[in-house]
Formats: C-alpha cells, sequence, structure tokens
C-alpha cells in the first residue's frame, strides 16, 4: 500500500479550516432559522455561536500572519451604512 502524503503550509491549513468553519456556521444558521422546535432552535443557535467563534479565532490568526488582508473602512462609511440599513 502507497503513503500518500500531502503537504501543505501552515497558511494552506488554516485556509482550508476556514473554509470549512465557514460551510459548517452556514449549515448551522440555516438549521436554526429553520427549526421548529424552540428548545432545538436554542441548541442550534448556541452551538452557531461557538462555531462563528472559532471562525473568529482562525480569521484572526491569519489576519496576524497577514494571509487574510482586510481594506480600513472610514468611519464616513460606517455612518453611511448604519443609515441604509437602519442599525445600531
Amino acid at each position: 500500500m502507497a503513503n500518500n502524503v500531502i503537504n501543505m503550509s501552515e497558511r494552506d491549513i488554516l485556509d482550508d479550516f476556514l473554509s470549512s468553519q465557514k460551510f459548517i456556521a452556514d449549515t448551522y444558521n440555516t438549521w436554526a432559522g429553520e427549526c421548529v422546535n424552540a428548545n432545538l432552535r436554542d441548541d442550534f443557535l448556541c452551538i452557531l455561536k461557538e462555531e462563528h467563534d472559532i471562525q473568529s479565532e482562525l480569521f484572526t490568526e491569519m489576519q496576524n500572519h497577514g494571509w487574510y488582508q482586510t481594506k480600513p473602512v472610514e468611519q464616513t462609511e460606517l455612518d453611511k451604512l448604519r443609515q441604509k440599513f437602519g442599525c445600531c
């Protein structure tokens, strides 16, 4: 039997983890939103928060390494979006 080894960089591994977390969070979000049983919905929402926390940790780790770049946003742009969507 051949021993197949896939060499992935730390960046590739974290990117794969982050992609997987996005899929997992999306799935729990759908289940929570379409759940008829309130207790089960609460459980899904609790799990969803945990999955978002994991996703945030992975994002922060990648960003700290410079592997996930985001653009800064001006305060005026944030204010426009808040007005547009009526939040906060």
